[in-house]
């Protein structure tokens, strides 16, 4: 019998941890590990010894080329017109497009998903590219040399390696974000691998929740807290995922260290609430009162069981 998610994910955990952390900027082995929440079976071998004869291909047909523009306009030629990856367009919201297994089997992606594809045969092509955390959109960078006056190139995976101007950035802000949305140069800085994994498992999660998969998206905060112990937002979601799962005893677990973990004035809050019971119910209740409702809840079910 297969073995479920919940015992697979220490070892999931394990190869997501040490892809992570390993030297280098590589970012399929991180990739393959998360796509082990979904597919058990999965063998990452075959795909990047496929990553690595795309390298090279790629390679030979930048070999004729020279200059950062033509370089690019050749590896959006063998990627998108030679090889045909795509953006999905109509279904957006497809969890395969977050797979890169499936990515490179259906070529067809999202703009995370693709710009992985397009970093890592590039990189293996001899170009220098970088990721871009930018807000709503994941984009790539092609950084300037440092001797030449030319500016860095943007590029965007998700629309065939078209080259974005600065206009074309605020416009994808608003777009993304809203029309209030302020564009600002720290917003195309160059995103670190963590940051890279940390988006695609915040992009699973948020679609693992919209369709209630509940066991698979209380697995990506599992993964997103080992990547990032530090994100408390995580600790509240898992929690709340657990409470969803009518596991209560993790529920109270991570909903109490949240809460003991909150900012000051949020902690003041949670502790005038304990204290003081509000007749008020037209009052909106604040998160943090939600929070505590819950945890009281879940104490009161937690010691029906003991």
């Amino acid at each position: 019998m297969p073995l479920s998610l919940q015992a697979r994910l220490p070892r999931i955990t394990e190869d997501l941890l040490r892809a992570v952390n390993e030297p280098g900027e590589a970012l399929a082995p991180a990739a393959f590990a998360i796509a082990g929440v979904e597919y058990p079976a999965l063998d990452a071998g075959p795909y990047l010894h496929r990553l690595e004869r795309m390298g090279e291909a790629a390679a030979g047909r930048l070999q004729r080329h020279t200059g950062p523009q033509a370089s690019i306009a050749t590896l959006n030629a063998y990627l998108y017109e030679e090889l045909g990856f795509s953006g999905n367009r109509e279904h957006y919201d497809d969890p395969r497009n977050s797979f890169l297994n499936e990515v490179f089997d259906r070529r067809i992606g999202i703009p995370i998903s693709l710009a992985i594809v397009y970093l890592e045969i590039g990189r293996r092509a001899g170009l220098r590219l970088e990721g871009v955390n930018f807000p709503g959109h994941f984009l790539v960078r092609a950084p300037s040399d440092p001797a030449a006056a030319d500016d860095d190139l943007i590029i965007d995976p998700f629309h065939s390696g078209a080259l974005l101007s600065e206009v074309d950035c605020r416009q994808l802000l608003r777009q993304h974000v809203g029309d209030e949305a302020a564009f600002d140069r720290g917003l195309l800085a160059t995103a670190t691998r963590q940051q890279i994994v940390v988006r695609m498992l915040v992009n699973l999660k948020r679609l693992y929740v919209r369709m209630r998969s509940f066991p698979q998206a209380r697995a990506i905060a599992d993964l997103l807290l080992a990547v990032d112990p530090s994100a408390l937002a995580e600790l509240r979601d898992r929690g709340l995922l657990a409470y969803h799962m009518e596991d209560f005893a993790a529920a109270l677990k991570d909903l109490e260290t949240y809460l003991r973990l909150m900012p000051r004035s949020d902690a003041a809050e949670v502790e005038a609430l304990s204290s003081v019971e509000s007749d008020d119910e037209d009052e909106p209740a604040s998160e943090s009162a939600q929070i505590w409702e819950h945890v009281k809840t879940l104490r009161r079910r937690v010691a029906g069981f003991n």
